[in-house]
């Protein structure tokens, strides 16, 4: 594709001004919010007896609910300080081991002499922060040395970092697979399943030593044409030059990454809660009667998931107009059509690494069989060495967060990790 960093002389006012528009709105409204915020604080405070107690809580409900329907664009902090290893509480502490102005392999590191199988977990760039991971990193901790991508917030990228597209992508998969070094795991969460099988397979055919020894692919876009959802009909409604200008902004002046081309995150999770809009309008109703009838745990359950939807990062704009064009529009790494800085990639080429598929039965963003076809793209690896794990009762998120995630889908990662670790030796 096309070089999409800098200016274009077609590119219309309404381009240009798109995230200055959103910005202004932001920077006019924030003062107004946080005035509620406060006020409802004091409210907290000084609220009265019944029977006048109860409008006082509706009052302090409607203000708070007003208050925290912000969105932001600072990484929310994983808060994993400890977790429960061989039944006893063990510290966590985060370590960034390598980095480059695009992203940090970040490992959280515990407080234990046991030795435990190594897990890169590939968070999705889609305009959340990989904290988005946080309860999926959690559970990994258990029985795993967990290291995650924590992508940056393009907002903040200097445009002398340069381009960063598809292949930067695959390319920063490889060089966190060989900071981990042999007998490593990887897991593809949602978007990077592409990335990670390509990755993958592109060390197998080089003979390089980290190349992992399973792969779990969860709600991954390895084919969309099966089953597509909204999502993807969306996407092969329109060409490549539409999205590019009506969905790519950029940064305002005054932060780090000015005047660099992006994918707004306001924009990504604008479309993401359209999918859904009565569910989160149902969400917010129930959190404004919680917090009138005073059911701190239910609304505290609400403002730590929100707080995390709500925090937003940008995109690089070549990284999302390549992922729209080669993987949802024309299909390339199903149809056998993938290069890699112009080497083909050959999904045939993994013969050791076990392959796990994960998909969620009510996944609404991406369709049953769409994960799975990675089983068939592997058309040298062995039947021992395929799994496939079809949730029940989850959607998209079900898949790496919640309790089914926790009790019934972590099981088979866990199990698929040890038997590759046993088939390698």
């Amino acid at each position: 594709m096309k070089d999409l960093n800098g200016f274009k002389g077609h590119v219309g006012l309404s381009l240009i001004m798109l995230y200055q528009v959103y910005q202004a709105q932001a920077d006019f409204i924030d003062p107004i919010r946080n005035w509620v915020g406060f006020t409802s604080s004091i409210l907290k405070e000084g609220a009265p007896k019944p029977p006048y107690g109860i409008f006082w809580r509706h009052v302090n409900a409607a203000l708070e609910l007003f208050s925290g329907l912000a969105i932001t664009h600072q990484r929310p902090n994983y808060g994993i300080q400890d977790i429960v290893c061989d039944n006893a509480v063990t510290s966590v502490t985060e370590e960034v081991v390598f980095s480059t102005s695009f992203g940090n392999l970040l490992h959280f590191k515990k407080d234990t002499g046991r030795r435990q199988p190594k897990v890169l977990v590939v968070a999705p760039m889609s305009g959340h922060f990989s904290t988005l991971l946080r309860h999926t990193v959690e559970i990994l901790l258990r029985d795993h040395d967990v290291y995650i991508i924590d992508w940056k917030n393009s907002r903040d990228i200097p445009i002398s970092a340069g381009r960063f597209g598809f292949d930067d992508y695959i390319e920063h998969v490889i060089m966190c697979l060989e900071q981990l070094g042999p007998q490593s795991h990887v897991i593809g969460v949602c978007q990077p399943a592409v990335a990670v099988l390509a990755a993958t397979a592109l060390m197998a055919e080089d003979n390089n030593q980290a190349t992992p020894c399973s792969m779990i692919l969860m709600a991954g876009p390895i084919d969309t044409r099966c089953n597509p959802t909204k999502v993807n009909i969306f996407a092969k409604a329109k060409d490549i030059s539409w999205f590019e200008r009506k969905m790519i902004g950029v940064v305002p002046w005054r932060y780090g990454g000015a005047g660099r081309r992006v994918y707004p995150g306001f924009m990504q999770l604008t479309a993401f809660m359209a999918m859904n809009l009565d569910k989160h309008i149902g969400a917010h109703m129930r959190h404004f009667r919680n917090l009138a009838a005073g059911d701190l745990q239910a609304s505290g359950a609400h403002r730590q998931f929100y707080d995390e939807y709500l925090a937003v990062m940008d995109l690089p704009a070549e990284f999302y107009l390549e992922t729209v064009d080669r993987i949802f529009m024309r299909h390339e790494l199903a149809k056998g059509e993938l290069t890699y800085r112009g080497r083909a990639v050959r999904p045939s080429a993994i013969r050791n690494t076990c392959l796990l598929t994960i998909e969620g039965e009510r996944d609404d963003i991406c369709g049953l069989g769409q994960t799975s076809a990675a089983l068939d793209l592997c058309s040298n690896l062995s039947s021992v060495l395929k799994r496939h794990h079809t949730q029940s009762g989850v959607g998209h998120y079900g898949v790496f967060s919640g309790s089914r995630w926790e009790s019934e889908i972590y099981p088979v990662i866990r199990e698929v990790v040890q038997y590759s670790m046993q088939a390698s030796l």
